[in-house]
């Protein structure tokens, strides 16, 4: 098992979303149960579903200097760089530390494919991309990391995690990681992912996709609900007198594993969930019975749903709330692991866990920890589970500053 690692301070973190922008407005409409799912108007073809679309993008227009960046994941990103004064805060650590000793760690499981998509259709007579398309640094997996690092004048180490939609909560252990080796002073980790022909048709393809909103853990679920989002937060070492300001919130543990199993489906008995479950508690220094609210991966896809289900049943005590929020927000894909985290953060600040929106009749393989209701309760510890095509599995653990 893995030895326990030492706290890092969460001192900023936001998310955009097609529930709200910002981590008040999203409160709010977690509070309210208000979903941001509406009725498919985005795919270049028709496709009855509901998706979790951001207002605005369309109408934002980024700044000169990064005007050859432009694209629809680089808008989204930019308006979560807007949010909760994010990108302020981020500036104030670069000054406080470098720019060359921040690490910039960031997940995407599509990146810019959507202007890849729209530079296919404007090819001209000779198959060649139009001059205004022959943009390497937006056609690339890497795109988002190089849009960031321009946007916040970063020059530290600059990672692109793309494990599909667990990418941008390994953001987290990978910035553990540069934080201890001493490769960076704090981090800026993150994630974005947009709404594109690619990913409607391409999961509609594997039968995934419901016609209606999606219901996480419900006996009689269809399929997923797409959606983008944004969203960011910073990681600092603890200061040496082991207290931090009042009000934030700490990464205490991560679990990674790939179980490998198949391409798009979970193992069976979720093998490598359970490993990075074990992997988050033992960083932590944690039991089951300590863990307070867990947000579940829960997609409402028959199977993976089954899978996470059962091992929450057998693992964690029925004092323990767990949910997923993919109703409020849709399936984020590789900006699904930050969205949640920061859910997950805003849970635990407010002592309210989000009950499973949509959902009316539990599966009977759930437990009584998945709850469809709200409920207020003094939150302390919680995990937040991002499982990506592949079997590739993440748990974070994060702390209440006062309960660790």
């Amino acid at each position: 098992m893995p030895a326990r690692i030492a706290p890092l301070a969460v001192t900023a973190f936001t998310a955009t979303c097609a529930a709200a922008r910002g981590t008040g407005a999203l409160a709010h409409a977690l509070e309210t149960r208000r979903s941001g799912l509406t009725q498919n108007t985005f795919s270049t073809q028709p496709l009855e579903c509901r998706i979790g679309r951001v207002a605005g993008i369309e109408e934002c227009t980024l700044p000169g200097e990064l005007a050859a960046f432009d694209s629809r994941n680089h808008r989204l990103a930019w308006l979560g760089l807007d949010a909760d004064g994010f990108r302020e805060r981020a500036l104030a650590v670069r000054e406080r530390f470098g720019a060359t000793r921040i690490a910039l760690v960031l997940g995407t499981s599509t990146s810019s494919i959507g202007e890849t998509e729209r530079a296919y259709r404007e090819l001209d007579a000779d198959g060649r991309l139009p001059a205004a398309q022959r943009r390497p640094q937006v056609h690339q997996p890497h795109a988002l990391g190089l849009f960031v690092a321009h946007a916040l004048g970063l020059a530290g180490p600059n990672l692109t995690i793309a494990t599909a939609c667990s990418s941008s909560a390994k953001v987290f252990a990978s910035a553990e990681r540069l934080l201890r080796l001493g490769l960076a002073d704090a981090a800026i980790v993150g994630g974005v992912d947009t709404l594109c022909d690619s990913v409607l048709f391409g999961f509609n393809s594997l039968e995934l996709v419901s016609s209606e909103e999606c219901r996480p853990f419900d006996a009689h679920r269809r399929g997923l609900s797409l959606g983008e989002a944004a969203g960011f937060a910073i990681l600092e070492r603890m200061p040496q007198s082991g207290k931090v300001e009042k009000g934030t919130n700490l990464l205490i543990g991560y679990g990674e594993a790939s179980d490998a199993h198949h391409m798009s489906a979970p193992h069976p008995q979720g093998l490598g969930a359970e490993r990075a479950l074990d992997d988050a508690l033992a960083r932590a220094g944690l039991r089951e019975s300590q863990i307070d609210y867990i947000n579940l991966h829960g997609t409402a896809s028959r199977q993976n749903d089954a899978v996470e289900a059962a091992l929450v049943a057998r693992r964690f005590p029925a004092t323990t709330r767990a949910s997923s929020t993919k109703g409020w927000t849709g399936h984020t894909l590789g900006a699904a692991g930050i969205l949640e985290a920061t859910i997950t953060l805003i849970a635990l600040e407010r002592g309210m866990a989000p009950g499973t929106l949509n959902t009316r009749e539990l599966d009977p393989v759930c437990g009584p920890q998945i709850r469809i209701d709200n409920s207020e309760a003094d939150l302390r510890i919680a995990l937040s589970n991002s499982f990506g095509f592949g079997g590739n599995n993440c748990c974070l653990a994060f702390a209440r500053g006062d309960a660790a």
